[in-house]
């Protein structure tokens, strides 16, 4: 969810929208100004969270102290879990960039530069906010020309470089395709600010999966390359000796065999009175 503060300028509500038209149809955007602060009060934001069914937040705001500010957040049982203040330097909206764009609802490929994203804490815990915020659905399968968005980041000298790419898929004269980059907006230029982190045991707890949720496992099946399914059945072993087969003249035994099968003794024939 989207959510404009009280005194959010023009940058502020355009870089809400270039992120709202990225995340078409899996966002929801609070087009009318809600006066909170989320590091001081956050009930609004568990509110919007409970009204709208997002555990995800992007807040933007705008004063003299954090100019162009925005924070993003996610949440746990409609509780803040973590929150990060970041202040926007720069920004090119999508408007500004005259290439074609990507169509509505098509999943990004996330890209991360920088060593501060797996040295710092801080980083570390906003690099997993934005994967969570920009990867979309969970899909079972992906096609070649379905990776055509690429989000990279770039963390360099205190600062979050924010670049949108179109793949373009050029002829290379194999079977495997030319790649080329576009870029089509938006940009942004960010600059890490205040943090509110969770604790390592919330956040080990928020990360725990419910047990029906988990995909149980069957025995004795497997899958082959063309999606078929196999069973396996484990049965006693059978004594073929005691097979029914097919009643047949030709197999039937004689009554020497009978009588060699039954220790030699034939049985009398009872005689009719």
């Amino acid at each position: 969810m989207l959510i404009k503060g009280g005194n959010a300028n023009l940058t502020v509500t355009e870089v809400l929208k270039d992120i709202y038209a990225v995340k078409k149809p899996f966002a929801v955007l609070y087009k009318k100004k809600n006066i909170t602060r989320p590091f001081e009060d956050q009930t609004s934001l568990e509110f919007f969270s409970k009204k709208s069914d997002c555990s995800l937040f992007l807040f933007g705001s705008h004063n003299k102290k954090r100019p162009n500010n925005l924070i993003i957040g996610r949440m746990f049982d409609y509780h803040v879990l973590d929150m990060i203040e970041l202040g926007v330097e720069k920004f090119v909206s999508l408007k500004d960039v005259k290439n074609s764009k990507c169509p509505e609802g098509t999943k990004p490929m996330l890209i991360f530069a920088g060593d501060m994203f797996d040295v710092n804490e801080e980083y570390r815990r906003l690099k997993s906010l934005l994967i969570d915020f920009f990867r979309g659905p969970s899909v079972p399968n992906i096609r070649l020309a379905g990776l055509e968005y690429v989000l990279h980041f770039t963390a360099v000298d205190g600062k979050i470089y924010m670049r949108s790419y179109k793949v373009l898929l050029k002829k290379s004269g194999c079977k495997i395709p030319r790649i080329e980059l576009e870029e089509m907006g938006p940009s942004l230029d960010l600059v890490m600010r205040r943090t509110h982190l969770a604790s390592d045991d919330l956040y080990k707890l928020s990360l725990k999966q419910p047990k029906a949720l988990k995909p149980k496992k069957k025995k004795n099946i497997s899958h082959d390359v063309f999606g078929t399914t196999y069973g396996r059945i484990h049965m006693q072993k059978q004594d073929l000796g005691k097979l029914q087969t097919r009643k047949m003249k030709g197999l039937k035994k004689r009554p020497a065999e009978k009588s060699a099968e039954d220790g030699g003794v034939s049985p009398k024939k009872s005689k009719s009175a």
